[in-house]
């Protein structure tokens, strides 16, 4: 792995230098910003017991959608097309090394994206001056859930880019599976068939990958590493995929 912090310091630069990733950071921004304005505007009107922080988090799965095919999908799919790909791959450079080199510079962004939405918490702070606003268990709790999810979702942006040379397909298998990781499952979980008895193993299963549980447990302070290990190992094996995609296509080539 002696070519790996070559590489991500190029891949950082290639996200910097791409229209595609100021644009799902300006869209990102106007669109958190605007949940923050709304939610404050909500909490003038009429108090609430629950923190601004975890109604905050709530639709965390919106520019999710959006934000990771963004980010990934040139990151296989454009050096495929270009064919600069199977020239890297002819040097000393491994497939691993190439593959988790674009996963950490996008996962880096991914998190820069999101610790940029502190500023509307410090606003709020500063100018409220109401430490209740700020309550630090489900904000934290929240950034530790982005954090840790994003892992698997940046993983599996990488290996919808590592399936095509086009970069319109990757976003589009990357948003069809991101919507199945948060919206499917959640339908999966309260749908009525799985109540059966000899289902009993398949609803467990798909009520413990329930994203929007694991968020509320992460904002209440429930650190479970069930779901840390779902995750990790989703990760995990998104990326191993993605290696052995990539290893594929170029034997096909």
């Amino acid at each position: 792995m002696r070519h790996f912090p070559t590489i991500i310091s190029h891949e950082i630069r290639a996200l910097l230098y791409s229209a595609s990733t100021y644009i799902a950071a300006v869209l990102f921004l106007l669109f958190m910003a605007f949940i923050f304005v709304t939610l404050l505007d909500d909490y003038s009107r009429a108090p609430r017991e629950i923190a601004p922080a975890t109604v905050f988090f709530q639709l965390f799965w919106i520019p999710v959608w959006f934000m990771v095919p963004l980010l990934t999908m040139r990151s296989l799919a454009e050096e495929r097309r270009l064919g600069t790909l199977e020239t890297l791959l002819t040097t000393s450079v491994s497939t691993a090394e190439v593959v988790l080199g674009k996963f950490f510079a996008a996962y880096l962004l991914y998190l820069l994206l999101w610790a940029s939405t502190l500023g509307f918490h410090y606003i709020l702070h500063y100018y409220a001056g109401d430490p209740r606003l700020l309550a630090p268990g489900p904000l934290i709790g929240g950034y530790l859930f982005i954090a840790i999810s994003g892992l698997l979702y940046i993983a599996v942006g990488i290996f919808a880019s590592s399936l095509t040379s086009s970069q319109l397909v990757a976003a589009i298998i990357s948003f069809t599976i991101l919507v199945g990781l948060t919206i499917g499952l959640r339908e999966l979980s309260t749908t009525q068939f799985l109540n059966q008895e000899s289902f009993h193993t398949l609803k467990s299963t798909a009520e413990s990958t329930e994203v929007f549980q694991h968020l509320s447990d992460f904002s209440n302070g429930i650190i479970d590493t069930r779901q840390i290990i779902y995750y990790v190992s989703g990760c995990i094996l998104a990326l191993i995929f993605s290696i052995l995609g990539v290893e594929y296509k170029l034997l096909q080539g």
